[in-house]
């Protein structure tokens, strides 16, 4: 009944959302934060007669609000149904085996090997430094391949790339192939690469709006690049499904990104609070990565990471943990509130 293509998928397995009581949930990376205010006042005011009539398949209004915002064209712009749809559309557009594997960090998001399954494209984990940092170098030096992908910063370990580093990679790496910098995390701290895209054409940024914007339920994402990327993204989509993006997900996505005091404010409270519990943690004798995103990677020695994840849980309170090897001595540490991380504090396990 099934093809073979289905037979040999392994899914990615997205941060436990468990139902049998109430937890502090620190583990899937979602902002602790209200959405900005002036989306509850459109909410209220919304004309519910509207939703009859299909939405903008190109999201126009919201991608002209991307392009002011982030000092590119349009046509520079793509909006898809999560940045996870906007990162498959963009595997089945760019990456293809014929031209060798496709390159990502050793440690980095798990969905990446996902869509080389589903789409049949060959890859190749490059290791990372003893820190955990990643060396462009060794994308550079590596055997002949079809792109390059990476979340900047990386993902799990929250670890920032500087601009210059990427540059160096860009002037290094072959023009004809693609590099896409995954930048869910990018607001809590680091550079963007976006005022890049105009000098190097084989560039495409990926942006969400789940984590920063507080928007994780709405399901929205965007691309930026040369134009002719995102025209071959808008026929990967065409050729999926014409209307990706909802009505109000447009509008609200253009009203979030239309309020830049909200957002500043609600990346300062996140950044905040990354500094205050890596500062508390470092104290106590735990080692702590360095992140510049929502979240920490943090291990205490004599503890294993299941065992700190085990023992949170068992006190209500969620973290994520990884069973691979490299990271089994860590857990992911999702910034809260204030008064999260300070429960966390109190009931954080000892060796």
């Amino acid at each position: 009944m099934f093809s073979r293509r289905m037979q040999n998928l392994t899914p990615y397995v997205p941060g436990e959302q468990p139902r049998d009581r109430s937890y502090i949930k620190l583990n899937t990376n979602e902002n602790p934060y209200p959405p900005s205010p002036q989306i509850r006042a459109f909410l209220n005011e919304f004309d519910f007669d509207a939703l009859k009539r299909y939405p903008d398949p190109l999201s126009n209004d919201l991608r002209n609000q991307i392009a002011a915002k982030y000092g590119v064209r349009p046509e520079q712009t793509f909006v898809g149904n999560g940045s996870d749809e906007v990162l498959a559309f963009a595997f089945y557009a760019f990456f293809d085996s014929h031209d060798g594997n496709l390159l990502f960090p050793r440690f980095s998001y798990s969905f990446y090997p996902v869509y080389c399954d589903f789409f049949g494209i060959r890859y190749h984990k490059i290791d990372l430094n003893s820190d955990f940092s990643i060396d462009v170098c060794r994308f550079s030096d590596a055997d002949e391949s079809c792109g390059i992908i990476f979340p900047n910063p990386n993902a799990p370990t929250g670890i920032l790339l500087s601009l210059d580093k990427i540059v160096g990679l860009l002037d290094d790496y072959s023009s004809d192939r693609v590099v896409v910098i995954d930048e869910a995390y990018i607001d809590f701290g680091g550079a963007s690469a976006v005022n890049l895209i105009d000098t190097y054409s084989n560039l495409l940024i990926v942006r969400t709006f789940s984590k920063s914007m507080c928007l994780a339920g709405a399901r929205l994402g965007f691309a930026m690049g040369a134009a002719p990327l995102i025209s071959a993204l808008f026929s990967v989509k065409d050729s999926f499904n014409s209307y990706p993006v909802n009505m109000l997900t447009q509008k609200i996505g253009a009203i979030a990104m239309s309020d830049d005091a909200w957002l500043q404010s609600a990346t300062a409270k996140i950044i905040a609070g990354r500094e205050y519990l890596t500062s508390e943690l470092r104290k106590s004798g735990w080692n702590v990565l360095p992140s510049g995103a929502n979240f920490i990677m943090a291990g205490k020695i004599g503890l294993s990471g299941e065992e700190i994840y085990l023992r949170l849980k068992d006190k209500g309170i969620l973290v994520r943990y990884f069973d691979i090897d490299g990271l089994k001595d860590f857990v992911r540490i999702t910034i809260g509130t204030d008064d999260e991380l300070k429960i966390l504090l109190h009931k954080l396990p000892s060796a």
